[in-house]
């Protein structure tokens, strides 16, 4: 295919105007260094907590609304093995968020943390930490190959360049305008990359629907037509799996990074729970346009189109129909505009997944080693880790092949090791380090037990339903949630005996290296600030 001349001056102009914006932000951010408490730490990290309204919600929006949203809707809702009963990321990610706001805002914005591993920081002291640190870390570096494949995907479709080329200068605009401002240029990037993407998605969705290439949507939901109908359905032997897959993307998106950057930006608590209930309604809405456009794939009959028999599925385009669609079934402009939402969607999730690697691995991991880093210090520390994290996950692009397995990898940890972690340290007073570890390694053993066909792990720890197809064992249980729900209770049971051996005196106090007794019992556990665990500061605001 032959490079599409229109297309790649609007992602040249796009990407000026954003590393544009970017750099106009990191100017704004180096001022604000002057008077924010924690000088270049806080402004980086979380703009001097002084993100308004407005501004939240866009980059809350924006940071989740990426190009494998857009991109990964439509190709489900078009997948005749799927359908839309398996494309409900929408509604995940707003529940997600309405639960984020009710329950987790608040005890975290009211602490004024730097990063959702502080209260862990400040309960269970630095080490323990450290090493739970790793597991988020990791989850937000897994993402990055995730958000950019989507638009190396879509500009293979009209560019004949390399995809790794698309990939590499993408993520170039990005590390660029994020290490130069922090959370101020992603922050101020999004709202440009979330308009947008939501004038570009409503603009072409008209354009797909007045064609005349395909079947009405209403009669191929429910009627075998050019494929099976496109609102999908579930096999009685596919409920748990579909359960605990709807489970593991509502709450544990609770378990990033990205989600508590935000709300802790935020200029005051009612703002940070009020940015997540709006962000909630406007990823539905923001959800619709690539809905409709897999259904009206799921209805076309190509042979009237452009692009011909056979269909995208059949030639393993599965993954491309919504850059298809844009092509084959919308004039030039509208394709070019649509193009641009893609990319305005992938770039401003890749700078979010930059940026939250980074602070976890500064404030939580580097510091630790380097107990007395010096502001400079840490400034370079910064930079440099948006480099590396942004150059390996971008590296990691080239085993696109294995795209799948990232995404299945970062929900996985985040959903069975992290999120029953962070419920315990905000919410249940009596959870100490020897639950916190217990919990750790249960749910990581466990999860290893239960077997992953994408990474060629075999099924040990067999649950009802397990069935042999191939030669391969397959879990029909809802494995991620039994193994979230068993750290879950490991973390309580096992700080509550422990909590209970050595404040009874039943254990010496010297085999006590959690500390537990010197904690007594704290009103609430994301506020212990108690024994020699934090007599060295953390990168924190204190008001």
């Amino acid at each position: 295919m032959a490079i599409h001349i229109p297309g790649l001056i609007m992602m040249v102009i796009f990407y000026l105007l954003v590393l544009g914006t970017g750099i106009w932000a990191s100017v704004k951010s180096k001022k604000m260094e002057k008077t924010a408490l924690n000088g270049w730490i806080e402004v980086s990290f979380l703009a001097n907590r002084r993100v308004n309204l407005v501004v939240g919600v866009f980059t809350m929006t924006a940071t989740w609304v990426g190009g494998a949203f857009i991109i990964g809707l439509a190709e489900t809702v078009y997948d005749p093995t799927k359908g839309l009963i398996w494309a409900l990321i929408p509604l995940q990610m707003s529940i997600s968020f309405i639960i984020g706001g009710l329950f987790f805002a608040k005890p975290m914005r009211d602490q004024n943390y730097i990063t959702m591993m502080d209260p862990f920081q400040r309960k269970y002291g630095k080490t323990l930490t450290g090493l739970l640190a790793i597991v988020p870390f990791i989850s937000e570096l897994m993402w990055v190959p995730v958000t950019l494949i989507s638009l190396g995907v879509t500009v293979s479709v009209f560019a004949d360049l390399p995809l790794s080329l698309c990939v590499w200068i993408s993520a170039a605009v990005a590390i660029t305008y994020t290490v130069l401002g922090g959370i101020y240029s992603v922050a101020f990037t999004d709202v440009i990359q979330l308009s947008l993407v939501f004038c570009s998605l409503w603009l072409c969705a008209p354009f797909v629907l007045v064609s005349d290439v395909y079947t009405d949507i209403s009669q191929t939901a429910f009627n075998h037509t050019y494929q099976a109908p496109w609102l999908g359905h579930l096999e009685s032997d596919e409920v748990w799996r579909w359960i605990d897959n709807f489970l593991a993307l509502s709450v544990g998106n609770l378990a990033f990074q990205d989600f508590h950057q935000r709300t802790l930006s935020s200029n005051s608590t009612s703002t940070a729970r009020t940015i997540c209930f709006i962000a909630a309604g406007l990823v539905l809405v923001l959800g619709i346009p690539p809905v409709l456009i897999g259904a009206v794939a799921a209805s076309t009959d190509w042979n009237l189109t452009s692009y011909g028999s056979p269909s995208p599925y059949e030639r393993g385009e599965t993954a491309m129909v919504l850059p298809i669609i844009l092509l084959h079934l919308t004039p030039t402009a509208i394709f070019i505009v649509g193009m641009g939402a893609i990319a305005g969607a992938a770039m401003s999730s890749t700078d979010s997944c930059l940026l939250a690697a980074t602070s976890i691995f500064t404030t939580n991991i580097y510091k630790i080693i380097r107990h007395q880093a010096s502001d400079k210090e840490l400034q370079w520390v910064i930079r440099f880790s948006i480099v590396v994290v942004g150059i390996v996950g971008t590296s990691l692009t080239y085993l696109d092949s294995s795209i799948l397995a990232f995404w299945i990898l970062s929900s996985d940890l985040t959903y069975t090791i992290m999120l029953p972690q962070l419920i315990c340290i905000l919410f249940v007073r009596v959870s100490n380090g020897y639950g916190a570890v217990a919990g750790y390694v249960v749910a990581f053993v466990m999860r290893v037990l239960c077997g992953e066909p994408m990474f060629n792990l075999p099924v040990i720890l067999q649950f009802p339903g397990c069935t042999l197809e191939d030669g391969v064992y397959i879990q029909r249980s809802p494995i991620k949630t039994i193994c979230m729900l068993s750290a879950l209770v490991s973390i309580l049971m096992v700080s509550y005996v422990a909590s209970l051996l050595f404040n009874k005196g039943i254990l010496p106090k010297r085999w006590d290296v959690f500390e537990v007794k010197s904690q007594g019992a704290p009103a609430d556990g994301a506020r212990e600030g108690d024994g020699e665990k934090v007599d060295e500061p953390m990168l924190e605001t204190a008001y």
